[in-house]
């Protein structure tokens, strides 16, 4: 598989499968994500795989209660410690942990498995289950596991609709 196999591959998973993901899928995708840029290479960030099931049933809480959540063998959260301002006015640290999850995420679906976003996590009680310290910020959260069922991906826009080249107007 690709770069762009898997991009292709990739949708929403929000059913997974009693089927623990291999240690050394875990290590692959872990590495993905420590091998990405950061702004500066300051690397102020900590991706944490999360494999114990009483840790994950105590995540779908922190997670605005959604069940399925706790189907997932694997949950990643992405935090950052501190943060600062890019010249462009964007949190460098957000970024950083984006492009680490969206590296994560493309080993993933190479490693044969699934994956959701999660947008809807409450951060403090992420902080709270996975013992987190007060001074790094939960960017990103997301389940990963076998697919329960198949599923397939969202209709995207065309690229007309999306894809500018040299000016907008």
């Amino acid at each position: 598989m690709d770069v762009m196999d898997a991009i292709e591959a990739r949708w929403s998973v929000r059913s997974y499968a009693k089927r623990p993901v291999e240690p050394e899928k875990v290590a692959a995708i872990m590495e993905a994500g420590r091998l990405a840029p950061t702004a500066s290479n300051e690397q102020k960030w900590k991706l944490i795989a999360v494999t114990d099931p009483e840790l994950i049933a105590a995540m779908v809480p922190a997670c605005k209660d959604v069940k399925w959540v706790g189907t997932a063998p694997l949950i990643l959260v992405a935090c950052s410690e501190g943060d600062r301002e890019m010249i462009c006015g964007q949190s460098a640290r957000t970024v950083d942990c984006t492009i680490a999850m969206s590296y994560m995420t493309l080993e993933a679906i190479e490693q044969g498995l699934g994956w959701c976003w999660l947008g809807w996590f409450y951060p403090e009680k992420v902080h709270e289950v996975l013992g987190i310290p007060d001074e790094y910020m939960v960017v990103a959260v997301a389940t990963v596991g076998y697919p329960a069922k198949e599923g397939r991906r969202s209709a995207k826009k065309s690229a007309e609709e999306v894809i500018v080249y040299n000016r907008m107007a």
